[in-house]
């Protein structure tokens, strides 16, 4: 009778009762609510002996229980089914959950990397050069080279390394970053860096090899110096390079584009995010061909409970790390190329369907012909002599004179002796994509049960570049992406999640998603994009300029006033500006019958407003927008030269895809200041065949960024806060 006696009470709470007579407490068993990884593993242990066998195993973990307790206490798993033995050999026998994972040491090359094509051969997943990171020795146990401190403190390792906890994870997500700190921005006039968390810019060694694996760099230096280069390390492309290093979110938004003639700072930018991609693409397949190397030789030497460690937690839950949206396929097919070029040469030994490639997304010559050729809204420019090209502006003739398919999307692998394009979504590392392009895959998966979009599911790098050309096409395609990325798939995709990283299966990926924004001007539709949907831990960091503004760039003598109407809310703007124009504005040129008044208008749904608001006063106008078709288009610009219609509505994105030249121009109203900066004096100089000219520009406080490109920082700054309201520039 010296024993104790348990007493226990709806398996809420149990008591010991000793010989004596007193009672000691236990602490009551809580309900503690599953983990996403545990939801995983109980649904596919509906299955598989060995999930379950994990499951209860983790459950036992996290109760403080032995192996032996079960049996003591006689419960039964809920999600096994079939035999429930808990014997050694559980989950923790590689051969039990996944053979395929078995690599033999002496033969590195056959080590499995990420999930790879069953069609493939067996050496085109051989792991990548380690540059003698680390390694394993005979006895099994780890052993380091003397770059191993260097790869262990790496942006890669830190980035990724770090796991939250739920509660600092809520926080993250619901915080508002602030801006702390800012840099001069280097070779960027009037541009500073400002960014949150640590100032990281100040400290920049211009020694080291920038945080690229070895092969990368000596490649990318090499490149750099046959094409003429001299100081790689103060070089724009390196400075690029570094800040993307960072693994913070980038909005880069006064990067002069190659076709307005930036070419060397727009090739720049784009080495560094290609090497940044890169560079994060063969760090992760170097990762996990050594744990696989490790894992080998751990089970080899039947160190069973080693095998199950967090360092060798490192796969998502698909293959594709890197996205890369880009608004046409001439823009894609200069990026691939590059990112080709850029790549190790023994790495590219071969270069499957390059010439698919260059059929698909190569040049195709614009059409310059007003008149005779309907553009479709999507800028399918094709097929043209050269001799129709010079009467459009050379910035058109670069940006449109290739293949301007907005609808594509490419995957791209990496083998150890190849670069594969057109490979599988799932067994792709990088996927070059325009938001169009996705955003079809994305709809196809909403009516089509057997197709998904999980490939998005474990984007690590997200690049947005020429955003700017992006906007002018349907800037929430682009917010349709982004809100898609980084959710848990709908199915398991051959994924070994015993290998996926605690933080994705805890629904935390989108905070370590790194975001880079690439743009010639900032709107508001992007600088919401970065503050909502750009939520990366590291912080975020931002590029703020000083303009000096495109008045010089008007060439004639004409009076520009701009009227400054009242707005203080975004849901009221437009609204506020269809009044203004109503009662300050059309009042003066309805009662004229001299004709000739162009108004230009950013928004087609201010065009449409517009539109409706005309046709209810009647008035005599005529339009051209993106939306009109080529033959209303002709005839509106004959009516409009001819004075058979006194008012013309256009709009910036027709400008954008036709750069029409409008004849007969008298009296210009700016609607709405246009989001290209190049395009304000374009309008303006139209007037050029007027006698008696004049503009209206209209403007509320809350157009400050497009204001500021327009008549420079310090005039917007003026206009926006003085107590007058009417400014006129000649």
């Amino acid at each position: 009778m010296g024993g104790k006696i348990k007493i226990g009470i709806n398996g809420d709470s149990s008591e010991e009762v000793l010989p004596s007579g007193n009672v000691v407490h236990e602490p009551a068993r809580v309900y503690k609510e599953p983990s996403m990884y545990e939801n995983l593993l109980m649904t596919l242990g509906s299955g598989n002996d060995t999930f379950a066998n994990v499951y209860r195993r983790r459950q036992r973990e996290e109760e403080g229980r032995s192996d032996t307790e079960d049996e003591d206490e006689g419960s039964e798993s809920p999600i096994v089914s079939g035999d429930e033995d808990d014997s050694e050999e559980g989950p923790d026998n590689e051969s039990n959950w996944d053979p395929s994972t078995r690599t033999d040491l002496q033969e590195p090359t056959q080590a499995t990397v990420l999930q790879s094509d069953d069609a493939e051969s067996e050496h085109e997943d051989e792991p990548f050069d380690t540059d003698q990171e680390d390694g394993i020795d005979g006895n099994g146990q780890r052993r380091h080279s003397v770059d191993i401190s260097l790869m262990s403190i790496s942006s890669f390792n830190i980035h990724l390394g770090h796991v939250f906890k739920q509660a600092e994870a809520d926080d993250l997500a619901k915080q508002k970053q602030k801006f702390k700190w800012e840099v001069p921005a280097v070779d960027i006039p009037m541009s500073k860096w400002i960014g949150t968390g640590e100032c990281f810019l100040k400290d920049n060694n211009e020694s080291s090899d920038c945080g690229l694996k070895l092969k990368l760099y000596k490649h990318w230096l090499d490149l750099y110096n046959s094409s003429g280069g001299n100081d790689f390390h103060s070089s724009r492309q390196r400075h690029f390079f570094s800040l993307c290093n960072s693994y913070r979110d980038i909005l880069y938004c006064n990067k002069r584009p190659f076709y307005l003639k930036g070419l060397g700072e727009d090739s720049s930018i784009m080495d560094g995010y290609i090497m940044h991609a890169l560079n994060h693409e063969f760090k992760t397949r170097d990762l996990v061909t050594k744990n696989e190397a490790k894992l080998a030789k751990l089970r080899e030497n039947n160190k069973e409970e080693s095998l199950n460690g967090e360092e060798f937690l490192d796969h998502g839950f698909t293959r594709p790390k890197v996205l890369i949206l880009l608004p046409l396929a001439s823009i894609a097919f200069r990026v691939i190329k590059r990112l080709i070029q850029l790549t190790p040469l023994s790495h590219k030994v071969t270069v499957e369907h390059m010439d698919r490639f260059s059929d698909e997304f190569g040049t195709e010559e614009v059409n310059d012909n007003d008149d005779k050729n309907d553009l479709p809204n999507n800028a399918l420019i094709k097929g043209s002599s050269k001799s129709q090209k010079s009467s459009k502006p050379s910035d058109f003739q670069l940006l449109f004179g290739g293949n301007n398919n907005d609808n594509f999307m490419i995957g791209i692998k990496f083998t150890r002796r190849s670069i594969k394009l057109y490979s599988d979504f799932y067994s792709s590392d990088i996927i070059v994509a325009s938001p169009m392009g996705i955003v079809k895959k994305i709809e196809q998966a909403e009516y089509d049960k057997e197709k998904d979009v999980d490939y998005l599911s474990s984007i690590e790098v997200l690049i947005i570049d020429h955003a700017d050309v992006i906007s002018m096409q349907n800037w929430s395609h682009v917010n349709s992406v982004v809100e898609k990325l980084n959710h848990i798939p709908s199915k398991q995709h051959g994924t070994d999640v015993m290998r996926i990283r605690q933080w994705y299966l805890n629904g935390h990926a989108r905070l370590y998603r790194q975001t880079i924004l690439l743009s010639s001007y900032l709107n508001p539709d992007m600088n919401s994009l970065f503050n909502s949907q750009c939520l990366n831990y590291q912080g975020k960091v931002k590029l703020v300029t000083e303009y000096k503004g495109v008045l010089p760039k008007v060439l004639l003598q004409v009076r520009q006033i701009y009227q400054r109407f009242d707005s203080t809310s975004l849901t009221d703007a437009d609204d506020d500006r269809l009044d203004y124009f109503a009662k300050k504005v059309f009042p003066k040129i309805k009662d004229s019958v001299q004709g000739g008044t162009m108004i230009f208008i950013s928004s087609y749904f201010e065009f449409v407003r517009v539109r409706n608001f005309l046709k209810s006063q009647n008035s005599s106008f005529c339009l051209l927008g993106e939306y009109t078709k080529q033959s209303d288009i002709s005839r509106a610009r004959v009516w409009f030269f001819e004075g058979m219609r006194k008012i013309m509505l256009y709009t910036e994105r027709a400008h954008f895809y036709h750069r029409y030249k409008i004849r007969g121009i008298k009296n210009l109203i700016i609607y709405s200041i246009p989001e290209r900066k190049e395009f304000y004096p374009e309008v303006i100089n139209m007037l050029e065949e007027s006698e008696d000219m004049s503009c209206t520009v209209l403007f509320s406080r809350l157009d400050q960024l497009r204001l500021e490109r327009i008549v420079g920082t310090k005039h917007a700054k003026r206009m926006t806060s003085s107590e007058k309201s009417i400014f006129v520039f000649c």
